[in-house]
């Protein structure tokens, strides 16, 4: 086991297994993480510093941020490995990310696509994102076809599958298994030319890694993503603000925890910064009613979100029956 990652043989190749919990966190207090990323940066000129930057300015996701760094540790390590003459251990980075919604899956998938380009273990790291509906098609043959032009897409980045496990829900006669299998297929043709990254929910995903004895070891490298907390959120929440130059009225962070801890409860399944997302977007849009309907456009009254347009968001549509 080094840091987190450990060291695996699948069949006779070498591979990374992360394991990520919550309480899995090497680097707990902030000037110890700063300390890291600054570190990783100067010593890899590289990588760039926007997408490290980017990732290290996102709410919590601490051990995820840890992780990545990992990662990239492993691999660059293993190149200058290669250069010494030394023997090197094959990296496979394809990937599970299980979460909740909104707990910042893609983003940082669209981040490692990025860093893995800038550090040269990518030829491109674009990231190319499906659904079901992306890969299976209607007709035999057919699945094949739109699973194929999809891990060509994505050749030389990522593929990130979202809901991997909507694939096996289908029944014998739907293409879905063949549309896995063609994944299988390219995972192993293409293991070192991109990274497919499979994403949902955590019970799902464990349920579909169960249908397939051997898709759990092809996906060497688990992330999980925990459901933020109320604080994270409420930082969230201001980031999104700033982003788009707007801010609450002075008081109104308690209002705001309030209205977030209040959406929590009402959810069966946490949505979390999808939530956040939609109350911020939903208040902005109340703002503008609220000025062209008073006619006040000062530049103080364009940034101001006040206690009304917070409690208006946070009323659910009463839809017409």
């Amino acid at each position: 086991m080094w840091g987190g990652i450990n060291i695996a043989v699948h069949g006779n190749r070498p591979v990374l297994r992360v394991v990520s919990t919550r309480g899995a966190r090497l680097y707990e207090d902030t000037k110890t993480q700063d300390r890291l990323f600054k570190g990783f940066s100067k010593s890899s000129h590289f990588l760039g510093e926007s997408a490290l930057e980017e990732l290290n300015s996102l709410v919590g996701l601490s051990h995820i941020k840890e992780l990545v760094f990992e990662i990239y540790a492993f691999a660059e390590v293993q190149k200058r490995r290669s250069k010494a003459g030394l023997a090197e251990e094959n990296t496979i980075l394809h990937m599970i990310f299980k979460g909740n919604p909104g707990t910042g899956k893609t983003t940082i998938a669209r981040i490692l696509g990025r860093l893995l380009f800038q550090g040269g273990l990518l030829d491109k790291g674009h990231v190319v994102e499906v659904e079901r509906a992306d890969l299976v098609g209607e007709y035999i043959g057919h699945t094949a076809q739109k699973t194929r032009e999809s891990i060509r897409k994505a050749l030389g980045g990522i593929l990130f599958i979202d809901e991997a496990y909507s694939l096996a829900r289908g029944g014998e006669k739907d293409f879905g298994k063949e549309c896995i299998d063609c994944i299988v297929k390219g995972m192993e043709d293409h293991a070192k030319d991109m990274v497919f990254i499979l994403a949902g929910y955590p019970r799902e995903i464990e349920s579909f890694l169960n249908t397939n004895p051997g898709l759990r070891s092809r996906f060497p490298i688990h992330l999980s993503f925990p459901d933020y907390t109320v604080d994270e959120l409420v930082k969230i929440a201001c980031l999104m603000l700033k982003k788009r130059e707007y801010r609450l009225a002075d008081g109104l962070l308690s209002l705001l925890e309030n209205i977030i801890k209040e959406k929590i409860e009402q959810e069966t399944i946490p949505s979390n910064a999808r939530m956040v997302r939609n109350l911020i977007e939903k208040a902005i849009r109340r703002q503008a009613v609220r000025l062209v309907s008073d006619g006040s456009f000062s530049r103080q009254d364009l940034m101001l979100i006040t206690s009304r347009e917070l409690l208006e968001s946070s009323v659910a549509p009463a839809w017409p029956r």
